[in-house]
């Protein structure tokens, strides 16, 4: 199982909006240089996020707020938001060999109990607030001395 790289962007834009919004326009090129990523890859994440609700996007001198308390805002409503292949985390292997009594019958004995997995890591990441993460990065930010 491999979550890609687009919710822990999707959790440094918000903890940047909220970190740097209330001094400055976060952009997307700001975001950018923060995440150490190209701005289209951050303009996609801030679509997916505004699709969900989560930020809103002002053009022209606005920037981008949070549309809702940081506390109300759960890691799954990030992964909703921007993962795209979350049907199944797992993926068989395509060719078992249906001649073998384990291959011909692996998929049936271990579905289920991959769904269970899943299951249980989506309602994990429901118990988990953006605004925790948020709360941690200002003391480490605090206990690193810089801001």
């Amino acid at each position: 199982m491999q979550i890609s790289t687009k919710f822990t962007i999707a959790i440094h834009i918000l903890a940047a909006v909220e970190y740097f919004g209330k001094e400055e326009k976060v952009t997307s090129d700001f975001l950018a240089s923060s995440i150490g990523s190209n701005p289209v890859i951050i303009r996609n994440l801030m679509s997916d996020l505004r699709n969900a609700g989560l930020i809103e996007i002002k053009r022209g001198p606005g920037g981008i707020a949070i549309t809702r308390p940081l506390e109300q805002i759960t890691f799954y409503d990030v992964y909703e938001a921007v993962e795209k292949n979350k049907e199944d985390l797992f993926h068989f292997h395509e060719n078992p060999n249906p001649l073998c009594p384990v291959g011909r019958n692996i998929h049936a004995a271990l579905y289920d109990k991959l769904q269970d997995v899943q299951q249980e890591f989506e309602e994990s990441l429901k118990k988990h607030k953006v605004s925790d993460v948020i709360s941690d990065l200002y003391k480490e930010i605090e206990k690193a001395g810089c801001h």
